[in-house]
């Protein structure tokens, strides 16, 4: 993104799913991200999980997800060797989908106490960015053990 153009949706929603993601990990405790799906300003984050939360759980990730959101923290995109983020954040900046063994650099985004991960994706600035995270079903697979979360960001 060229010094003062706005982020586009796609880039508002992807980075929606990192704070998503770190909402979801403080209140259900789910670390793996299965898979993820953005298009416009609908998402869908797919987590490894062992039962189906209850409604108020989910209400309690988005109002997790939105104060982030409301807090317009920074977000760093750094590129750094495959070693160096290992040693520095261990396995938390991986997914259940592999990054290939023979990928010696990577693209890590940091939020600061919430989210680490490596992406490739491009991010906005700051999580005030994304404007308003709304959760809009969930489902859960048991005998996948995973954990379904429709969401769409509004600008509010």
């Amino acid at each position: 993104m060229a010094e003062g153009e706005a982020p586009t949706i796609e880039t508002r929603t992807h980075t929606a799913l990192h704070v998503l993601k770190g909402a979801v990990q403080r209140v259900l405790g789910a670390k793996w991200t299965a898979s993820v799906y953005v298009k416009g300003s609908r998402g869908c984050l797919v987590v490894k999980y062992n039962r189906k939360p209850s409604r108020e759980e989910m209400e309690r990730v988005e109002a997790e997800a939105n104060r982030k959101i409301e807090e317009d923290s920074p977000i760093e995109e750094l590129e750094m060797k495959r070693e160096e983020a290992e040693r520095r954040w261990g396995d938390a900046i991986y997914d259940l989908f592999p990054i290939p063994d023979g990928v010696e650099r990577l693209k890590i985004l940091h939020i600061e106490g919430w989210n680490v991960n490596a992406c490739r994706e491009r991010h906005t600035k700051t999580t005030g960015e994304i404007g308003r995270l709304r959760i809009r079903k969930f489902r859960y697979r048991p005998s996948r053990e995973l954990l379904e979360i429709s969401f769409e960001i509004l600008d509010e």
